[in-house]
């Protein structure tokens, strides 16, 4: 068997496991048996598990099970907190360095599509904190007058995002408003500096 500190040494950019799927099909049964096997602890990617007291219907891992592998990113803010995409990034890449700082294995375990995407494909994300007041606002305006606001600023955020989707146009606005440059250009993807592994199930 090899070793995860063997792995670390012998790759360009330091290992990520991946285990992705929906809730209650496994994840958490396999990256507990996977990552006892290879000296790894598990950063969840789970938008749920993030919350205290969130526990029904989260598949949550027990206190046993945390016992067993060192978890990251469970429990972390209260439910009436938001952590934002940018926020969950910035935290999973600090917690997969402390994880590879002492030579273990992280293992990104989790269900929410975007958190695991956002991290395997180097997402630049905005830093952009909710506006509850400018959303009001916005949340005002008819659909087409955000389109028409939208292909005003942003034509590629425009053709990209479907207008019907409300809250992703509002987000886009949002960001333009708050950083003066378009959603669009914070959408390049960058070399995420991990030799990944994915295992979808």
């Amino acid at each position: 068997m090899i070793s995860s500190q063997k792995i670390v040494q012998r790759s360009r950019h330091k290992p990520l496991v991946v285990i992705v799927g929906p809730t209650g099909i496994g994840k958490t049964s396999l990256s507990l048996h996977l990552a006892s096997q290879f000296n790894g602890e598990i950063i969840s990617a789970d938008s749920r598990l993030i919350y205290r007291g969130l526990n029904i219907g989260a598949d949550k891992p027990s206190l046993a099970d945390r016992r067993i592998v060192p978890h990251h990113l469970i429990d972390v803010c209260n439910p009436d907190q938001t952590i934002s995409l940018g926020q969950y990034k910035r935290l999973a890449i600090k917690a997969i360095q402390h994880v590879q700082s002492h030579y273990s294995l992280p293992f990104l375990v989790g269900g929410t599509g975007q958190y695991i995407m956002a991290l395997v494909e180097g997402w630049k994300i905005p830093e952009v904190a909710p506006d509850e007041r400018l959303r009001s606002v916005l949340e005002k305006l008819s659909e087409a007058e955000l389109e028409r606001w939208l292909k005003s600023i942003d034509p590629a955020s425009a053709n990209r995002i479907d207008h019907r989707n409300i809250r992703r146009v509002i987000r886009a606005l949002e960001v333009a408003f708050k950083t003066g440059k378009p959603f669009s250009e914070f959408q390049e993807k960058v070399d995420p500096g991990y030799d990944l592994f994915m295992i979808g199930i």
